[in-house]
C-alpha cells in the first residue's frame, strides 16, 4: 500500500500540500462522453484497497467513491460529450476532459502540482505524467474511482432509457452483443460518429 503515497509524498516533502491526481475514463466507448477527473486528497488520507478502478468490483467503486468524496480536499470531474470527440478526436477530448477537471479544483484551492496518468498536459502548474499512475499514485487511484463512478451513471441512465442495447453491462464498449444491438435496433444520439464500427453503420445507412 504504501508505495501509492511515493509520489506524493516526495512533492510533500518540497513542501507542496496540493497536488491533484488526474485520470480518464472512456477513450474506447462507441457510445457517451470520456470522463476526467482531478482529486485533492489530504496528506493523512488512508483507504485500505484503493487501486486502479478497473481492478476493484463495482460495489467496491462505489463505496470507495462516496468515501473519497466525503474526505478530499477537493475535486472536479469534466465531461467531454461525443460531438467534441468527434470534432477533435478522442485524444485532444481527453485532455480537454483533464483540463476541465483540473480548472474546476483550481476554483476550490491553490492547486500546486498535478499527477496525471499517463498523458502529458500542458499546464500552467508543474505536472508528473505517470505511466499505470492509476496503480502507483494514491491521488491518481482517487480520481480513476470518482471518473469509472460518474461514467458508469451514465451508461446506467442509458440504460434505463433504452434497455435493448445492454448499456449498463458493456457500458458503450463495443462488444459483440453491443455490435449486434446497433445493426438491430440502429444508432441513437450519443454514437462518437468519428469511430470504426459507428462509421461503418452510418456508411451502410447512408451508401
Amino acid at each position: 500500500m504504501e508505495d501509492l503515497y511515493l509520489f506524493e509524498h516526495e512533492l510533500e516533502q518540497k513542501g507542496i500540500k496540493y497536488i491533484g491526481g488526474v485520470d480518464e475514463v472512456g477513450r474506447g466507448p462507441l457510445v457517451g462522453p470520456v470522463v476526467a477527473c482531478c482529486c485533492v486528497l489530504p496528506t493523512d488520507f488512508i483507504l485500505e484497497g484503493l487501486t486502479d478502478s478497473k481492478k476493484l468490483t463495482e460495489k467496491k467503486r462505489e463505496q470507495y467513491a462516496v468515501y473519497i468524496k466525503e474526505h478530499a480536499l477537493a475535486y472536479g470531474i469534466g465531461i467531454i460529450d461525443p460531438e467534441i470527440i468527434d470534432e477533435v478526436n478522442i485524444y485532444q477530448a481527453t485532455k480537454l476532459a483533464m483540463k476541465d477537471a483540473i480548472k474546476q479544483v483550481e476554483e476550490q484551492l491553490p492547486l500546486e502540482h498535478v499527477l496525471i496518468d499517463a498523458m502529458p498536459l500542458e499546464l500552467d502548474i508543474p505536472t508528473t505524467s505517470i505511466i499505470k499512475g492509476d496503480s502507483k499514485s494514491i491521488s491518481i487511484a482517487a480520481a480513476s474511482v470518482l471518473a469509472k463512478v460518474t461514467r458508469d451513471k451514465m451508461m446506467y441512465d442509458l440504460d434505463k432509457k433504452y434497455p435493448q442495447y445492454g448499456y449498463g453491462h458493456h457500458k458503450g464498449y463495443p462488444t459483440k452483443k453491443h455490435l449486434e444491438a446497433i445493426h438491430e435496433y440502429g444508432l441513437i444520439d450519443g454514437y462518437r460518429k468519428s469511430y470504426g464500427p459507428v462509421k461503418e453503420i452510418l456508411e451502410g445507412v447512408h451508401g
